[in-house]
């Protein structure tokens, strides 16, 4: 055997060089929040990962966890992801990409009522029945419950509460299918989730951003949206924000096809929804 024909055969005999591992991102998620995320990943959180991941070159790994308080303790600071969508972009706790949306709380109601109620201040809110979303801790409930009782509007406002029943399907949908039906005329909804379930129902419905948005200094009512990672994760950080800059405009559509409220504004400065 000639030398060419020797290095040949070894060539062909050696084993092939191991490729190099692809990256994986492992992001945190609730299990059942549409329109946000779910595990059958029909929500637009889910959607926005998988761009993300994509754009990285990474293998894109989920953790199913329920959007509760303490969650960002458990999953994120014990390691067990290292991104979570759907963050408040003042949230201190861990660190925050831009804002990839700013959405508003809306008024909800039947379109064939002509109601076309917007602010807290309309005296017709007296008489009618109404719904909010609730968190169950009146120090830290969502802006819309505060600015009600502000007004003494209590005895005809009935709650629906954010976090639901976990064990149903869609456990935010309630508030939105509750105008639809008549059992209230009137709900105060985060955007994403009246907007979502509004295109569910079987009758149309009205979707306005609430008023004032901010009911005085601490109350306001439209937030701006990010992703976050660990606080020391600053190159994470740093490539997942360039992803969401460069793809900005397939994420606004992404958002406009879940029927997100979008708001064009300077920063709303506040924590999270």
């Amino acid at each position: 055997m000639n030398a060419r024909l020797a290095i040949a055969a070894l060539l062909l005999a050696a084993p092939a060089a191991a490729e190099a591992p692809k990256r994986t991102l492992r992001v945190c998620a609730d299990p059942n929040n549409l329109p946000f995320s779910n595990a059958a990943r029909e929500g637009f959180e889910n959607a926005l990962a998988e761009l993300v991941a994509k754009d990285l070159g990474a293998t894109l790994s989920w953790t199913w966890w329920a959007q509760r308080r303490g969650n960002v303790r458990e999953t994120l600071n014990e390691k067990l992801c290292d991104l979570i969508p759907g963050i408040g972009s003042s949230l201190e706790m861990l660190g925050t990409t831009a804002p990839y949306y700013r959405s508003t709380y809306v008024a909800v109601t039947r379109a064939d009522r002509k109601l076309d109620i917007e602010s807290f201040d309309d005296e017709r809110l007296r008489s009618l029945r109404i719904g909010v979303q609730l968190i169950g801790d009146d120090a830290s409930n969502t802006p819309p419950a505060h600015a009600l009782m502000r007004r003494g509007l209590i005895d005809n406002v009935r709650g629906f509460m954010v976090y639901g029943d976990h064990e149903q399907p869609d456990p935010q949908a309630d508030i939105v299918e509750a105008v639809a039906s008549g059992e209230i005329d009137i709900a105060f909804v985060w955007g994403p989730v009246a907007g979502y379930f509004a295109k569910l129902q079987e009758v149309p419905l009205s979707i306005r951003p609430v008023s004032p948005r901010f009911d005085g200094p601490q109350l306001p009512m439209i937030f701006d949206v990010s992703m976050g990672t660990r606080r020391d994760d600053r190159a994470l950080r740093d490539e997942v924000e360039q992803v969401l800059r460069r793809r900005a405009p397939e994420i606004k559509a992404l958002l406009a096809r879940y029927g997100v409220p979008l708001i064009e504004e300077e920063a709303a400065g506040a924590s999270a929804p």
